[in-house]
Order: structure tokens, then sequence, then C-alpha cells
């Protein structure tokens, strides 16, 4: 009567090589092979050492980095958690961030939240099960405890673009005041004085408040101008428009300044749909600079982040503090660059 088969011998033979399967065909321990991986062959006889190396070249064998940076304590990963990676602006940063971990021998773990924040918990401990040795995080900042509990493990954490209510940690972001202070005179120098800001619900992402703070702040000191804020929530597109026809219906020059690039792709829309000219009918400017602002309408003016540049400065902000650095936390704010297209020039 016919046998049943027996299961293979090696076991991960459909799969990842092992370090017992190269043990077994070179016919010695496992502890040998992992001395001759951690370059220990000293310790070896030559015979064994040449057993061990033409074992690892017949299976094709390749150590896993991390279990092999873990024993040496190091993992060598940074854990990137983002609100939203389809947002232009997380999508660069992500890019300096992980530009600058290539450079210093690092790999870059990212986890996209798509604009949930309550994942921020998940993410975080989902990276940092992975051993990662800090954290970049560009999130609502919604949950604080999270990252806090991973500081308190010894993991750095670095904060960019929005702060985590009382959490104490390096934060790297645009100066926002400054910016709304460009955005806002280059409009009154172009004419325009009717202003309208153009945000995401603002309350509780210290980015947004910060900007809708420096807007009605510089209204305040600017008589000459009038405005107001408007908070265009995903999916009502109706609101934005009708919010749009009022501003032109107070009979001055109109113009928008809008939060960030989602709500430039809002506003375009909107101003399409009613048949509008940036430039003529409407003003514009709108902060972050994309690869599709000088192709919308006449370009529109913009201001660009420095998005490279936030993203290499809190990896090097990170690596400081995995080196040892020991000073309290920093705030480092850059300034964004003015970028002028017709959209903000009256025809």
């Amino acid at each position: 009567m016919p046998t049943k088969p027996s299961p293979p011998a090696f076991a991960a033979a459909a799969g990842r090589t092992t370090i017992a399967d190269v043990a077994e065909k070179a016919g010695v321990s496992k502890a040998t092979v992992s001395r001759f991986l951690n370059r220990r062959d000293e310790l070896l006889t030559p015979e064994i050492a040449t057993r061990v190396e033409s074992a690892i070249a017949a299976l094709g064998y390749t150590p896993s980095p991390m279990a092999q940076a873990l024993k040496r304590g190091r993992s060598r990963l940074v854990g990137l958690v983002v609100a939203d990676v389809t947002n232009p602006f997380s999508v660069a940063v992500l890019r300096g961030a992980e530009k600058a971990c290539q450079e210093a021998g690092y790999l870059l773990m990212l986890f996209n939240l798509g604009d949930d924040s309550q994942r921020e918990r998940e993410a975080i401990q989902a990276l940092a099960s992975y051993h990662v040795e800090g954290l970049i995080l560009n999130t609502l900042g919604r949950d604080a405890g999270a990252a806090a509990a991973v500081a308190r493990q010894g993991r750095p954490v670095v904060l960019v673009d929005r702060r985590h209510g009382n959490m104490q940690a390096d934060f790297v972001s645009l100066d926002n005041a400054g910016a709304i202070r460009t955005a806002g005179a280059h409009l009154l120098e172009c004419g325009w004085d009717e202003l309208l800001f153009v945000t995401e619900p603002s309350e509780g992402v210290s980015s947004r408040e910060e900007r809708v703070a420096a807007f009605r702040a510089f209204l305040a000191s600017h008589p000459q101008a009038r405005g107001a804020v408007f908070e265009s929530v995903a999916g009502d597109s109706q609101a934005l428009e009708r919010e749009l026809q009022q501003l032109r219906a107070r009979g001055r020059r109109p113009a928008v300044l809008a939060s960030n690039a989602v709500i430039t792709l809002r506003v375009a829309a909107a101003v399409a749909r009613l048949g509008w000219n940036f430039g003529e009918d409407l003003g514009f400017v709108g902060i972050d600079e994309t690869e599709w602002a000088p192709l919308v309408g006449p370009g529109l003016t913009t201001i660009a982040q420095p998005t490279d540049a936030l993203g290499r400065l809190a990896t090097a902000c990170l690596l400081e503090r995995l080196a040892g650095l020991n000073v309290p936390p920093r705030q480092i704010l850059l300034q964004g660059e003015l970028v002028v297209r017709r959209s903000s020039r009256q025809a």
C-alpha cells in the first residue's frame, strides 16, 4: 500500500532560506553559522569557514538585515506617519526625509493615516513594533498620548507642521505667520482689497489655527483691506461656490488666499464651474507650490513651502537625538517663497 509522502525536509524550502538550512547543509550548528555571519570567522577553523561559505553560496542565503541590526541593538529604521499621503505637502516632505535617511544609512518606514485621526495611536504603535529608532510625525496630533508614550520609551520624536498639544519634542514647520503676511501684502500691492481666507476645518490642527490667526492679525494691521475666513468641508462644493459669489457681490476687488494645496484644488474647481477667470474675476494666492499650479488658468501664484528642507531637517533633528544630543526641545521655522503668476495680477 503506498505510503503518504513525507513533508519536505526543509520547511522553508518554498520560501526564504534560513540559517538552519545553511547549518544543516554545512554540517555545523546554527551558532557556527552565526559566528561566520557576524564576521567572527577567526573563531572558526579554515575548513569549517569554507564549508559555511559554500553552503551560503549554494543555497543563495541572505541574512535578514533586521535580525542582524536587532542583534546589534540598532534597527536603523525611522518611522514617518503622515496624515494624508494624497496631500502634495506630505509627499514632498516624505521625499526630503527619505533622501536624508538614505544618506545617513537609515531606512524610512511610512504609515499613512488616510486623513483618519483615529488611527494615530495604531500607526505609532505599529511602527514601534518594528523597532523603529525614532518617529517623524506629520499628523493631526489629536492623540498626543500615543506619541508621548513612545517618547517615554526612549525613542525620539520630531513633529512636522503640526504640534501635539503640550508634547515636548523638536518641531519643524513653515513660518505660517510670515507666509500669510507675504501673501496678504502681495495681494494688496496688486490691488485686491476684499480678501477671503479659505481653509479646511481648523479647530485642533495647529498649522491651520496659526494661519487663521495670522490672517486675522494681517487684516487688523491693514485697515484698507476687508476680509473673512471660510472653512471648506470636503464634499460640500456648493457652500464654497456660494461663498465665492458673495465675495464678488461685495463690490470691491475680491481675492482668495488658500490655506494649502487641497483648498487650492477646491477653489480652482469652483472657479471653473462658475465660469470665472483667475486674475480677472478673482485674485488668488495659495500656500503650497505644486507641479500643476502653473497649468491652472493663467497660472496660480503660490507660497512655496521648503518641503524638501522640512523633511531633511526633521530627519537631521531625529538623528541628532539618536546620537545623544540632549538639549531642550527646538522649534525651527522656515520661510516660504512667493512664486508670482498671473492669478494675483489684475488684467
